[in-house]
């Protein structure tokens, strides 16, 4: 065995010094300003967001629970509160294009002004229109016209009557014209009489009439034209009445928004609708008494002087900073309510609502890349926006091609805004790969990194974490073992003594379970004990499979051997993980070898049960065999290996070490100590690599020995890059401690030969050797 590849106890886990700490608990401990250990990620965020470009939209990739929400809305916020408050927008009724509805920008605040004031002036003009409508004065005015058109039109009806009586005919008036008749001493003359009379009689009253027809044409058109003089003069007293009412209520609105050059035009055009539809504001003498909001209400032509507050920005203090959880289409571009009048669904421009993006112009927008992505449309409606700089509202129903049943167009509204896409590496790498217009826009990454450098900075850092969670969270406080703790448990997270996670959700998890633990002890603050009783409580409740697993290696259903010695078969370590719990679990590889052409055969890749990078592992040995044993002739061999009692697929190559151990074995007949697993990766060069997992898979082994008795001789061998990943259970570091549990660190396979066959790998090295020979002089021999 070799003693200088053993590692002692106190490599095995980093343990937090906690006299560095300054406090007894956290509440000593001030507030964590910033992030932890993403100083890459604060750098790229805080450029992006000071880059005024279109181009210059931000992508924040990381692991879920590193933050990344969380600050993008802190520093966000931050620098929000010093930008300038964004304009309010107004959607108005269009008077020149009834059917498109006009927005107008206006300073923040003015929005809800103008609405008000609005509301305010049809109220106001509808007491005093009616007041004017209604006066003597007006009435005087009013029935002087009609009289003088009256006196005059009996004038020359008389006029007509007289001619007409002269020329012996009678005029009756009718309400289509006039009715001629011939006149008699004795009355009215039929038209049969004229048959009776003389030629020279027929002539004249013939004559006659033609006389009284072009009288009463000439008549009836001077009728009509008094009858239009009258309806003009009734509409210039219905004009200087309105105006005398609607100049000053409009005058004073003018005068109030005068440095707003888009609510001046719109009030212009509001005065002149007014003056053509002033009719509208009278109030009926029935009506008197009603009212006036009920009257507004209840007349859908009142409903066009109102104003729809489309964007108000007067509650904020800076520029918007908007999260949008479900950025569905509708969503982020708004909507258009609809309403059944008599079975048929209408609009205005008082039924649009806004979106998210109208809601963050001219400042921020948050939104999470995968809900983006999987909502229809959405997330190429948004790049279209980014592209024309404008927005209006969008109906699901238009981009489907279905006949959109909104009857009302929007003028556009420019847009200047940052967004920020929330998402993981993985949706990055294929955004950036398969959409062009991604790398187009985003064109700033903010990478957050899942772990980071475990100095003591950055342990009080964590501490401070603690300190700001409990206290925001109203939880107890820790005190510095439980901290300390809490930091070891970081490292175990990533794996690595020299790292810390960055995964928070994680920390908070156990920061919210220890203050459970501590109310169930009645601790005023959380110590070592509760944040140790919520770590083992967490993973109680997640190990039923690893319950189940290591069952089956207790009632020896799964077959291993934790004793002895055997040729070809060798215990390797590999990982489970469902869902985010992990564990170790040991596998049983054997290894045939015998005279033949077929190389290394894998069995797990002949049934379709293998991965490609346990694949390539298989022929990095192929490669490692060819270069030892085939430079002075072919290699003769024909080589088994499979991993015994798997059914659910193998990947992975850290395992090919350890097949290569079981090859080597087989090879020289040299038998292998079935109490030492192993782990690692091996080069063509026979040199070990590092792997993942080291601390579950240590840990799964020595619960198999523990379960079958710990002999004082079982152990692993890792990798020795592995050490610094070593964040092992107070159980297995005390057995190592007492001698009753090992783990050797290697660098070459050789050194791994030497501890599993207690033999010097040179005599090892030389069988196999032996062994090949022999084979290949028999298939010569053969041949």
């Amino acid at each position: 065995m070799r003693k200088e590849n053993e590692l002692s106890h106190d490599s095995l886990y980093r343990k937090s010094k906690i006299d560095n700490f300054y406090f007894k608990t956290t509440e000593e401990v001030g507030d964590l300003k910033g992030l932890i250990g993403q100083e890459r990620a604060e750098t790229a965020m805080t450029f992006g967001l000071s880059v005024e470009h279109n181009s210059y939209h931000i992508y924040i990739r990381g692991a879920k629970g590193t933050g990344k929400t969380t600050f993008a809305r802190n520093i966000i916020e931050a620098i929000a509160r010093e930008k300038t408050l964004p304009f309010d927008w107004c959607y108005v009724y269009n008077f020149l294009q009834p059917e498109m509805a006009k927005a107008i920008r206006m300073p923040s605040g003015i929005g809800r002004l103008l609405k008000r004031d609005m509301e305010e002036m049809v109220e106001e003009l509808i007491l005093q229109v009616s007041k004017a409508f209604n006066s003597d004065d007006y009435d005087r005015q009013r029935n002087e016209i009609t009289k003088g058109l009256q006196e005059e039109k009996n004038r020359y009806l008389l006029m007509l009557t007289e001619f007409a009586n002269e020329r012996d005919h009678i005029i009756k008036f009718t309400s289509t014209g006039f009715i001629f008749k011939l006149k008699t001493a004795d009355g009215e003359l039929d038209e049969e009489d004229l048959v009776e009379m003389d030629e020279d009689t027929k002539r004249k009253l013939k004559k006659y009439r033609e006389e009284v027809q072009e009288a009463a044409l000439e008549v009836l058109l001077k009728l009509k034209n008094l009858e239009r003089n009258a309806k003009k003069q009734l509409l210039e007293l219905e004009n200087r009445v309105g105006t005398f009412v609607i100049n000053p209520i409009i005058g004073q609105l003018l005068e109030k928004y005068r440095d707003c050059e888009g609510i001046l035009e719109y009030l212009k055009g509001v005065e002149g609708d007014l003056l053509d539809n002033i009719y509208h504001f009278i109030l009926e003498e029935d009506e008197e008494f009603i009212n006036i909001r009920e009257k507004i209400e209840g007349n859908s032509f009142l409903k066009r002087y109102r104003v729809n507050l489309f964007i108000d920005n007067s509650h904020l203090e800076g520029a918007p900073v908007i999260m949008e959880f479900n950025p569905t289409m509708n969503k982020l571009t708004g909507s258009i309510d609809y309403i059944s009048e008599n079975g048929v669904m209408k609009t205005n421009f008082l039924q649009i609502k806004p979106g998210a993006i109208h809601l963050a112009n001219g400042g921020y927008l948050i939104i999470e890349a995968n809900k983006l992505l999987v909502n229809p449309y959405a997330w190429d409606t948004l790049k279209r926006i980014l592209q024309t700089k404008e927005i209006t509202v969008e109906n699901m129903g238009s981009q489907l091609g279905i006949l959109d049943i909104a009857s009302i167009k929007l003028e556009p509204i420019p847009i200047q805004i940052k967004l920020v896409l929330i998402g993981g590496e993985y949706l990055h790498h294929l955004l950036t790969h398969y959409d062009e217009d991604f790398q187009k826009y985003f064109k700033v990454l903010v990478d957050f990194d899942e772990e980071m450098d475990r100095t003591h900075e950055t342990e009080l850092m964590m501490a401070k974490f603690v300190a700001s969670y409990t206290k925001s969270k109203g939880l107890r406080p820790f005190d510095g073992e439980s901290v300390g703790r809490l930091i070891e448990y970081s490292s175990r997270l990533v794996e690595n003594q020299n790292k810390l996670s960055s995964r928070f959700n994680k920390i908070i998890e156990i920061i919210v379970e220890a203050d459970q633990w501590a109310a169930v002890m009645k601790s005023e603050i959380i110590t070592k004990k509760h944040v140790i009783m919520a770590i083992e409580e967490k993973q109680y409740r997640n190990d039923k499979y690893q319950y189940k697993v290591h069952e089956g290696f207790k009632n020896k259903n799964i077959l291993i051997d934790v004793k002895g010695e055997k040729v070809g078969v060798i215990n390797a370590l590999s990982v489970l993980q469902l869902g985010d719990y992990s564990f170790g679990k040991p596998n049983v590889i054997t290894v045939t070898t015998s005279l033949g052409r077929k190389g290394i055969v894998n069995i797990e890749r002949e049934v379709d049960l293998s991965g490609s990078s346990y694949d390539k592992g298989i022929l990095i040995l192929t490669g490692y065999l060819q270069e030892q044993f085939a430079q002075e002739g072919p290699l003769s061999l024909s080589a088994y290996i499979c991993f015994e009692q798997s059914y659910g697929g193998v990947d992975g190559d850290s395992a090919s070490s350890t097949e290569l151990y079981g090859i080597l074995s087989s090879l020289s007949g040299t038998p292998i100590k079935q109490y030492i697993a192993v782990t690692g990766s091996v080069n063509q060069k026979g040199y070990i690599q590092p792997v993942g997992g080291v601390n579950y898979k240590i840990e799964g082994f020595f619960n198999v020995c523990k379960s079958r008795g710990l002999s004082g001789r079982q152990g692993v061998i890792i990798p020795e890059q592995n050490i610094e990943n070593l964040m092992l259970s107070e159980e297995v570091i005390e057995a190592v401690k007492d001698g009753s549990f090992h783990i050797y660190s290697v660098k070459h396979i050789n050194e791994g030969i030497e501890i599993l066959m207690g033999e010097s790998h040179k005599v090892i090295i030389d069988r196999v050797r032996r062994k090949l020979e022999k084979y290949r002089r028999a298939l010569k021999e053969e041949k």
